[in-house]
């Protein structure tokens, strides 16, 4: 929530104005031809850093900036002109390459940010400037030649570019003997840099097009025309892309005058790159074509707009419209059009149907804008040609969903000049049914090709086209179509895949609801779709459409939209969404509606495409479930009827190995609609061969597909005794294939227990064998064995009411005993700890069994058989070593089981004390006490650790707990491991060392995670984690003091012995280690300091390289770093530096004896 607040979090005014003062002034105020130190440079990057950084937060509002724009820029551009003189007149002067990029880069922020038209106006202008910049970007070896200098050189292109605008006259500059030479520079400076890819060619190309805009270079325009056709007959891109450019630019700005003269070279131009292969085939090169032919055109036409028709709603709620000037149109009816015009406008329409989008964008405005200055019909003849574009690739009487999907690019581009039409007013009324006929296609093109689908931008644009004719239309035009429309839109903004497409559509809604008050329920409807509401598709479609099909105006064409486009769909995931909202739709008028749908739906089970028929299928369980969730017998004879379009389907479609989609939603469909009777008609059933379809789902490889037919088994089991079925199951599938194994447990814990048992005995038996380690029917698959788990409490739940007469105390403790081993399934494979998903399981299963037991406790005779205290507890420590265990996911469940269980009611029976959870206050106080921990994740360990360390002082889970503890501090990521080591070295150095009534101490801990490791020495994945906590606890110093208690030497005697038991022998390199920093670590500890200087020579002489070296260097650091209490020999650093410990010559063990006598006399002197 933080992050999307952070995106969306708005300004009102420039707050960090100061501070990006004071950032800039830094920057400013620096010395360019000095080169900063080491502290300099780091302040001045921190300073450009936090700029970039603002810069970045208001970029979506930048206008914020506007008021201060001229005193933040002026600087800026001040210093850079002080800059370029000082480089002029001190040439050769070398300057700081760093703090000159930095400030080249503080302007183009400025001009990314704001753009260059804008910031441009706040750079240095008198004719004084020119010679300067000029000179500047000339020197030989100056800084602009410096290739990583694009920013500075861009800058000062668009510094040269507004100096040229200046009215005065070049050749004062010039000298007497070299006439024109000034105007040549600027325009060798603008021509030179037109081949450079980015930034420095836009520069170039503005400076070229306002010098040539000038009354004074007229010559050089005209040799530069010349030029430019040399350039585009060479087919070389980049200067290609340079020179167009510069031609859009002056088309655009330069004087009529100037540029009618030369409107015959720029179609010779257009002309030849066209026929260019090279040059046509770059997406740039079409674009500018595509400007440079609209802007010629533009200027052949006189400037008057011939209409302005945008409308707005006043106060008092009437429409008005914004006229232009009352003769404007019957002027320009008397306009000749150039011959020109229908030349240009038919390379535009080619334009329009372009591969790539900003061709056709360019060409849609550039029509437009032309249309504008057309007379009246001109311009209804150019709008009927654009709408002349849908038909090209269109068919009589075919939908949009048989276009060819190359018909994409050409419906986009008539859809965007149809916008750009109807934004400035020039769509005549008489035309504007035939234009929303297209659209209405439009809006649902979307063609599959391939894995995917085309058409988003089509949809988008046409939503566009909506948007902009509802400020440009009066209201009674659109009268007789808004109804029709505001259902296209509802539909579009409901259910859209694409979240651009339903915004985009709820826009327009928006828009003419706001304009023209025509839509029914319009305010109502917008409510319930606007930007939020329809910008996540389940809200969309499973909370928006049902609202708003409320509305009897737009229920029949939601429903219809759904059966005819959602349900159809490519994505399976819109199918399902989509059959989601038919069904909440539905039960808005569930007697009316859900036959007649289902009556429409079932027409889609003939197909052959899978698709519809998945979509078909899904949405009649959806229908179905509806009529079972409000029962009735009539509604129970809808569902039959539903059951019985399964038969529809073919068999082969429904039992195809690769139809795994339609064989779920068949059982589905089965699972919803299934009655007692056609489970009494058997053979005879509307649907003879349902079992068939089932037994398939239970058998195929896909868990989406088995728990369909679990679910379907579920209802069976309902209506009927399943035991022979049961039976066949267990037999099958026990000893089958893995995906078999993982179907049976899937089944078993579905079934209905309580209407028929089902062989419920040999159900829990298999259960309970398929998961005992103990049993040779044990399943090898993990994925199986958490199945079996996940049905056991299922199966508990089941048979609650009367679970005294399904289990007898022992199974129930039996069922109990065997999640409870499942907790120590550490299982791993390729994937990781795979076992972890059986041991989530497993708590899982415990929770609901102990929530379940307890809330039926007074009906249990003799519950402490059924779940003994004593187990009760073991099982609670078990899940709070899983709640402290190195994988977040597991104990972010772990933990929420055990809050669940803590606020629980105690059972109802005597002696209820006996099940509260040990320690409850220490729990309360520690997770419970602050509001905000009950939302607290378990997986963050930082807030985690701290606290469940201080639940080893509950005796009773203590055990457990320290296990879990251990193991999270062996783990490897450091999100976990950093914050249990901390939190354990906090805990023991606020232990008292002895027993006492305080309660847990030093001494207790020692002891605690020395039996740990006893017995289980060969263990590595044991020995190495406890071996890292002694290591912590040694090196914070906090066992240094248990020697002087009583039977604490004895305690570090036997952790030393572990440590270096077998050494000599150990494969594990990280054991060994360890161990080695336990002998190292206890070189201080009084009591075993002699011990452990005899055992160093083990590690120093290690057969392994890497032992030996690691010990040196780790042996040296401890006496260079370590407060001793003894006086170490300059003779044993000498040898840990000198000695090569890497090799295998004799003098390793001379040196390894040599460092333990050492070592021993110093610590007895």
């Amino acid at each position: 929530m933080d992050e999307d607040s952070q995106e969306t979090r708005l300004f009102a005014a420039f707050e960090r104005h100061d501070e990006f003062v004071a950032a800039q002034n830094t920057l400013l105020t620096v010395d360019l031809f000095a080169e900063p130190s080491r502290g300099e440079e780091d302040v001045e990057l921190d300073c450009s850093r936090k700029l970039i950084m603002i810069f970045g937060e208001y970029q979506e509002q930048s206008y914020l900036l506007d008021p201060y724009l001229e005193s933040l820029v002026s600087p800026v551009a001040e210093c850079l002109r002080k800059y370029a003189m000082t480089c002029v007149n001190a040439r050769g002067a070398q300057s700081s390459r760093s703090r000159v990029e930095r400030l080249a880069d503080l302007l183009h922020n400025y001009i990314k940010f704001r753009g260059y038209k804008t910031i441009t106006r706040f750079f240095p202008h008198e004719v004084a400037d020119l010679s300067i910049a000029l000179d500047f970007i000339r020197l030989p070896s100056g800084p602009v030649k410096d290739p990583s200098q694009w920013g500075l050189r861009y800058a000062v292109l668009l510094w040269l570019s507004l100096i040229c605008r200046i009215p005065f006259d070049l050749q004062k500059f010039d000298d007497v003997t070299r006439s024109g030479e000034t105007a040549n520079a600027i325009e060798l400076v603008g021509k030179d840099r037109l081949n450079m890819a980015g930034l420095e060619r836009e520069g170039a190309a503005t400076l070229l097009a306002r010098f040539y805009a000038r009354k004074d270079t007229k010559q050089q325009f005209f040799s530069f025309v010349k030029w430019s056709m040399t350039v585009f007959r060479s087919s070389d891109i980049i200067l290609s892309i340079g020179v167009l450019q510069v031609l859009c630019e002056l088309v655009k700005s330069g004087s009529s005058e100037q540029l009618q003269a030369f409107t015959q070279q720029f179609l010779e131009i257009t002309d030849t790159l066209e026929q260019s292969t090279t040059l046509a085939s770059n997406t740039l090169v079409r674009k500018y074509r595509t400007k440079l032919l609209s802007r010629v055109a533009l200027r052949l036409m006189p400037s008057n707009v011939s209409r302005s028709k945008l409308t707005f709603r006043s106060l008092d709620g009437n429409i008005k419209n914004e006229t232009g000037h009352g003769n404007v149109d019957d002027d320009n009816e008397d306009i000749d059009v150039p011959e020109e015009i229908d030349t240009i406008l038919e390379s535009l329409f080619k334009s329009l149907q372009d591969k790539d989008t900003v061709v056709r964008w360019s060409a849609a405005k550039g029509i437009a804008r032309l249309s504008e200055r057309l007379p009246s019909d001109f311009s209804s003849q150019v709008l009927e040609t654009i709408l002349g574009l849908f038909s090209i690739h269109s068919v009589a009487g075919a939908s949009v969903y048989d276009t060819p999907a190359v018909a994409e690019a050409t419906w986009h581009g008539a859809s965007l000049a149809s916008a750009e039409m109807a934004r400035r007013g020039l769509v005549q009324t008489s035309v504007l049914g035939s234009l929303l006929g297209w659209l209405s296609k439009a809006l649902y093109f979307d063609i599959r090709k391939g894995s995917h689908s085309v058409g988003s931008n089509v949809r988008d644009a046409a939503a566009y086209v909506i948007w902009a004719l509802a400020r440009a239309q009066d209201p009674e035009s659109f009268s007789p179509h808004a109804r029709e429309l505001a259902q296209w839109l509802v539909s579009v903004a409901l259910f859209d895949r694409e979240i651009h497409i339903r915004r985009a559509a709820s826009a327009a809604f928006q828009e003419h609801v706001g304009r023209m008050a025509l839509f029914p329920h319009g305010i109502d409807v917008l409510r319930k779709t606007d930007f939020y509401a329809v910008s996540v598709r389940r809200n969309a479609f499973t909370v928006a459409a049902p609202q708003v099909a409320e509305h009897l105006e737009y229920r029949s064409y939601l429903i219809d939209h759904i059966i005819s486009i959602t349900l159809r769909h490519w994505d399976v995931a819109m199918r399902e969404l989509g059959a989601q909202a038919l069904r909440r739709i539905c039960e808005l008028d569930l007697k009316t509606l859900g036959l007649e749908c289902a009556s429409k739906i079932a027409g889609f089970l003939h197909s052959v495409d899978v698709s519809d028929v998945h979509g078909a299928l899904a949405a009649l369980s959806g229908i179905s479930e509806a009529y079972r969730a409000q029962g009735s017998e009539e509604n129970a004879s809808n569902r039959q009827k539903i059951f019985a379009f399964i038969a529809i389907v073919s068999q082969d479609a429904v039992m195809a190995p690769r139809n795994g989609l339609v064989l779920a939603a068949a059982c589905d469909l089965i699972a919803s609609s299934l009655t007692l009777q056609e489970v009494e008609l058997q053979e005879k059933s509307s649907v003879p061969h349902w079992k068939r379809i089932v037994d398939q789902g239970l058998r195929h490889r896909s868990s989406s597909v088995q728990q369909a037919a679990a679910a379907a088994m579920a209802t069976t089991s309902s209506l009927m005794d399943c035991s022979p079925d049961v039976h066949r199951l267990i037999k099958d599938f026990h000893r089958g294939s893995q995906s078999l194994q993982q179907s049976l447990g899937y089944t078993l814990g579905v079934l209905n227990y309580n209407a028929h048992p089902h062989g419920f005995s040999e159900v829990v038996k298999c259960l309970l064998d398929s998961v005992n380690p103990n049993s040779s029917a044990r399943m090898s698959s993990i994925e199986a064995r958490r199945n079996c788990f996940q049905a056991l409490p299922k199966i508990i739940a089941n048979v609650l009411p009367r679970l005294t007469e399904y289990l007898i105390a022992e199974s129930m403790c039996g069922v109990i005993g065997a999640l409870d081993s499942g907790l120590d399934d550490y299982t791993m494979d390729e994937r990781g700890d795979v076992g972890s998903w059986v041991r989530m399981a497993c708590i899982q299963g415990l929770a609901s069994i102990f929530e379940d037991l307890f809330r039926v406790s007074g009906s249990i005779p003799e519950f402490a058989s059924y779940l003994p205290a004593q187990r009760y507890h073991s099982v609670i420590a078990r899940i709070l070593r899983q709640g402290v265990e190195r994988l977040d996911n597991v104990r972010q469940i772990a933990g929420h089981c055990l809050l669940q269980l803590f606020r629980i009611p105690l059972p109802s029976v005597p002696h209820q004390e006996e099940w509260r959870i040990k320690g409850s206050q220490l729990m309360m106080k520690l997770f419970l006490d602050d509001a905000s921990d009950t939302i607290t994740s378990w997986s963050v360990g930082e807030w985690l650790f701290p606290k469940a360390v201080e639940l080893l002082r509950v005796q009773e889970y203590r055990q457990p707990l320290l296990t879990g503890l251990i193991h999270s501090v062996g783990a490897r990521t450091g999100s976990t491991h950093r914050p249990v080591s901390s939190s354990l070295v906090s805990f023991a150095q606020g232990l008292s060392l002895s027993p006492d009534d305080s309660g847990y101490s030093l001494f207790e801990l020692c002891d605690d995670l020395i039996e740990c490791v006893q017995g289980r020495t060969t263990s590595n994945a044991v020995v190495v984690p406890i071996l890292q906590t002694f290591n912590m606890l040694l090196e914070a110093d906090v066992l240094s003091h248990l020697s002087s208690v009583d039977n604490g030497p004895s305690k570090l005697e036997k952790l030393l012995n572990i440590a270096t038991r077998n050494v000599m022998r150990l494969k594990n390199v990280q054991r060994v280690q360890e161990s080695m920093k336990i002998v190292v670590n206890l070189l201080v500890v009084s009591s075993v300091s002699k011990s452990s200087s005899e055992r160093i020579i083990d590690f120093l002489s290690h057969p392994y390289p890497k032992i030996r070296t690691s010990t040196a260097e780790y042996l040296y650091t401890f006496i260079q770093s370590r407060d001793l209490g003894w006086e170490a020999d300059e003779a044993v650093e000498e040898l840990l530096l000198e000695t090569e410990w890497s090799s295998e010559s004799m003098q390793v063990k001379v040196a390894a004896t040599r460092v333990s006598e050492l070592l021993f006399c110093a610590i007895t002197e």
